[in-house]
């Protein structure tokens, strides 16, 4: 594998990951649901206001629990963004049911719920809403349409934890919200997740999911006798050496959050006139959304010029990254009936995006000269 000088991620420790680590193994202790883990729900259940917070073993479990919750199946419909990741859809077509691929709006490249309506059956379950780099969709037009509608609206949060909508977390809106801990996130145990419980009525069906099925978490707080099968479900708890590492780096979230918005601000500064001049489009941020800068992205004038930065930045030893491919044009998105003409402005952004590199430890020196290879690029 090419090895390059600045590469896209690179992770980091924010404080007391090994430490905690090696308390984890003297407590005794390192399966799911330890001493770290609860540490990391009351952070998240405090911090957010949330009704509960559940560990998981990655953002693709949170979302698989989130399609159980709201009851999916395979005569029911699903409305999801084209331009997501896999697991936005996976978690549900998993459980046999269809999704119906929604375009995102051009500025925010979020889901745009000015077409979320039309698309809305009588057998749709849930919407799924995927906060693009921790920017909000417009959570109060899609919680409308799902009130009216009598059909739940799912946060996929992967990359927004910390960040608002109107002064609320995201995550804390939908019925859940799901998070992701993968390496590349502001918050990273390397592979994790979570899911968030704002309707206590799901909660402890989120718990027996969780538990493999069963009602073992009333049983651990004594409310029966034994625990036995009563539920679908899966393992979905992580080991408590993930959650000792994550808990370090939730209780940094501070020092994490001004580092990373200290980055985006510099990318945004110093590539304002650049971008005008080559004709460049940079991230858009509405004023009543506060993001938690989880990515700085470039959209080019087209594919071509996009390939022709990549290779300029790889040159200079740089790794620059493009993502996602449109869901509704890939091989299974057609078995599902996805259309050429469907969801053009997914196209469109998956043609031209480009991210630059962004990570907690990138060092002023190497952001330094990310930029200036940027700027030397005329097109």
């Amino acid at each position: 594998m090419k090895r390059y000088r600045i590469p896209f991620n690179r992770p980091s420790f924010a404080g007391p990951e090994t430490r905690y680590i090696a308390e984890a193994i003297e407590r005794g202790h390192i399966s799911g649901d330890g001493h770290f883990t609860r540490a990391c729900h009351r952070l998240l259940e405090e911090s957010l206001g949330v009704h509960k917070a559940l560990l998981t073993t990655s953002c693709t479990h949170a979302l698989e629990m989130s399609a159980f919750l709201t009851n999916c199946g395979p005569d029911d419909e699903v409305i999801v963004p084209s331009f997501a990741f896999v697991t936005s859809v996976l978690a549900f077509t998993l459980r046999g049911t269809r999704p119906v691929f929604a375009d995102v709006r051009p500025d925010t490249l979020n889901l745009d719920e000015r077409q979320v309506e039309r698309l809305v059956t009588r057998r749709t379950k849930a919407i799924v809403a995927l906060h693009y780099a921790g920017v909000a969709c417009e959570m109060d037009a899609l919680l409308d349409v799902g009130r009216r509608h009598g059909v739940p609206v799912v946060e996929d949060n992967a990359h927004g934890l910390f960040g608002r909508y109107k002064g609320r977390w995201l995550g804390t809106l939908g019925v859940v919200g799901t998070q992701s801990f993968h390496e590349t996130k502001n918050f990273t145990c390397g592979e994790g997740g979570a899911l968030l419980v704002n309707d206590p009525s799901l909660a402890e069906r989120a718990e027996i999911l969780r538990e493999k099925g069963t009602n073992r978490s009333r049983f651990l707080r004594g409310l029966v006798h034994k625990y036995t099968w009563v539920d679908q479900g899966s393992s979905w708890l992580p080991s408590d050496l993930l959650a000792a590492f994550l808990l370090a780096q939730l209780e940094a979230r501070a020092t994490i959050q001004g580092r990373r918005a200290a980055i985006w601000r510099r990318y945004r500064g110093e590539l304002t006139d650049w971008a005008a001049e080559v004709g460049v489009g940079l991230p858009f941020v509405p004023a009543h959304c506060e993001q938690p800068y989880h990515m700085f992205y470039l959209l080019l004038a087209d594919g071509a010029q996009r390939e022709r930065l990549i290779t300029h930045l790889e040159e200079r030893g740089i790794l620059a990254v493009f993502h996602y491919l449109p869901l509704h044009l890939s091989d299974m998105g057609r078995k599902y009936g996805g259309r050429e003409e469907q969801c053009p402005v997914s196209q469109d952004v998956s043609a031209r995006i480009l991210r630059l590199p962004f990570f907690n430890a990138l060092t002023d020196d190497e952001q330094g000269d990310v930029i200036a290879a940027v700027r030397e690029f005329r097109g």
